[in-house]
C-alpha cells in the first residue's frame, strides 16, 4: 500500500517530524493513534520505502517500576504463540543492554518479531510487522 492508501486505512495518521531511518531506505514517516495489542498499549510507526509501506512498528517504553517490560513481553509472547504457533527465540545478554527477540514467519512475504531490550534505567518492548526482503545469491 502507498502513503495515500495508508492515510485512508489508518484514521488519525500524522507525519513524523524527525523520521527514523533504517537500512534499505526505510523511513518511519507516519505515526498512528495508540492501540492495544494483547492488553498492552503501543504507538504504531509506519515505515515506507520506495513509496510503499514496508514495516509497521508498535513501540512501548517501560521503566523499572513497570518490571522492565517483562510482563508486556510475556503477554505478547503468549498472544503471538496463539496467533502463529511456536516462535524462534533469541537472547543476548550484554554488559549495557539485554535483549530478547521472538520471531515468527506469518506468511510467505511477512515476518513478525517481538523484542524486549533492557538497560539499567529503562526497557522497550516492540512488536514489528515487516515485509520479507528476499535476495538472490548474486546480491550477497
Amino acid at each position: 500500500m502507498d502513503a495515500d492508501q495508508l492515510a485512508v486505512a489508518v484514521p488519525g495518521l500524522k507525519r513524523v517530524a524527525r523520521p527514523a531511518r533504517l537500512a534499505g531506505g526505510l523511513a518511519g514517516l507516519w505515526r498512528g493513534n495508540a492501540v492495544d495489542v494483547a492488553g498492552q498499549h503501543f504507538e504504531p510507526t509506519f515505515f515506507v520505502a520506495g513509496g510503499q509501506l514496508r514495516r509497521v512498528e508498535y513501540a512501548a517504553v517501560t521503566t523499572a517500576a513497570d518490571d522492565h517490560g517483562t510482563a508486556a513481553f510475556a503477554a505478547l509472547l503468549d498472544w503471538g504463540r496463539r496467533a502463529w504457533g511456536r516462535e524462534r527465540l533469541a537472547r543476548d545478554v550484554g554488559s549495557l543492554q539485554t535483549s530478547e527477540i521472538a520471531s515468527w514467519t506469518v506468511a510467505d512475504d511477512l515476518d513478525v518479531y517481538l523484542q524486549r531490550a533492557q538497560t539499567p534505567r529503562e526497557a522497550s518492548v516492540r512488536l514489528v510487522y515487516k515485509l520479507r526482503q528476499l535476495k538472490d545469491g548474486s546480491e550477497l
